[in-house]
């Protein structure tokens, strides 16, 4: 596996794209322990019992899966070729217990060490947003890393039920409190709808965690915003967490807890652009519900903002190793 061409994608001049294994963007596919020179890997996370409405994301690899065969080669906006600048593959999906949500985080977070361990970014797909937690006890272990976070809800609640303390509600509040995020160089952004109490933003707040609501984004516009994201990660390395409900349900419907006001397509599509040169060390794209999602717009409109950040982390891999 030496060659590069060998990790290049089936192109859909040679095989139909409804044709094949579908693989994501249909790359080859290698188990973790014999991902000799992958670069960037791309991992499936079927896993949403951290879900507290409405169900639906342990479907979510599959789906992206599949609607990414219309992943073509080249981002026209950027000129960025991901597959040609860094070697990406498809690594399955990790481990879960759909009984267990403890025993599950433990298997992630096993699965997401063997992935780290070898020197692989991970591009993982979800899965409800609480698989965020795992990935960065593994990514995170020697030091705390910044973070980049696009969604409608802060996911800072210290528990829910009475004192129940994992849920996707609650991932980053672990992951703080676990010395994983440098809560100094953490930019929320796409926060808005109703509230229970806003606890979760305060908490996030006096931790030093900027929060731009959606009407801050909208007021400023994506440069400026993303000018001082830019600004607040620095040059340290940087993990980016996109949870689809971040974009207006009517570019994503299926997902498990919608709020109308969000991000368009293009201003995420622009946002994630503007990471180039930061030091990405992963990402994860979460809580795409395909039974909520009967026309797949939503699966579709989530591998094209995948596309977008493997542009920005295979340009990472680069610069990591020039």
């Amino acid at each position: 596996m030496s060659d590069p061409r060998s990790f290049l994608p089936v192109t859909g001049m040679e095989l139909p794209r409804f044709a094949g294994i579908p693989t994501f963007a249909r790359l080859p596919w290698m188990a973790v322990e014999c991902a000799e020179g992958v670069q960037i890997g791309i991992l499936g996370i079927p896993f949403d019992a951290g879900t507290t409405n409405r169900p639906g994301a342990r479907h979510g690899p599959r789906q992206l899966r599949d609607a990414s065969t219309q992943i073509r080669l080249i981002n026209q906006a950027t000129g960025v070729r991901p597959f040609h600048l860094a070697r990406c593959a498809d690594l399955g999906d990790s481990p879960v217990n759909p009984a267990d949500v403890r025993d599950s985080l433990e298997r992630i977070e096993g699965f997401m060490r063997a992935v780290v361990q070898r020197g692989i970014v991970p591009m993982s797909l979800g899965g409800d947003h609480l698989v965020s937690l795992p990935i960065l006890r593994a990514l995170a272990r020697e030091r705390p890393v910044g973070m980049i976070h696009f969604d409608a809800h802060t996911d800072f609640y210290d528990s829910y039920f009475g004192g129940y303390r994992y849920t996707h509600g609650t991932p980053f509040r672990r992951a703080a409190e676990e010395g994983l995020l440098d809560t100094r160089r953490v930019v929320q952004i796409g926060i808005r709808g109703s509230a229970y109490d806003g606890e979760d933003v305060e908490w996030a707040r006096s931790h030093g965690v900027r929060i731009v609501m959606i009407e801050e984004l909208v007021d400023r516009g994506v440069e400026a915003v993303m000018a001082e994201a830019r600004a607040i990660l620095g040059d340290g390395p940087v993990y980016v967490s996109f949870d689809i409900d971040g974009l207006d349900p009517a570019f994503a419907p299926g997902t498990g807890t919608p709020e109308i006001g969000g991000l368009t397509t293009h201003q995420a599509q622009r946002m994630i652009r503007s990471l180039d040169g930061l030091d990405l060390v992963g990402a994860d794209l979460v809580e795409v519900s395909p039974p909520l999602d009967p026309t797949g717009l939503t699966a579709w409109t989530a591998v094209n903002l995948v596309f977008e950040l493997l542009c920005v982390l295979a340009r990472a891999v680069v610069r990591r190793s020039a």
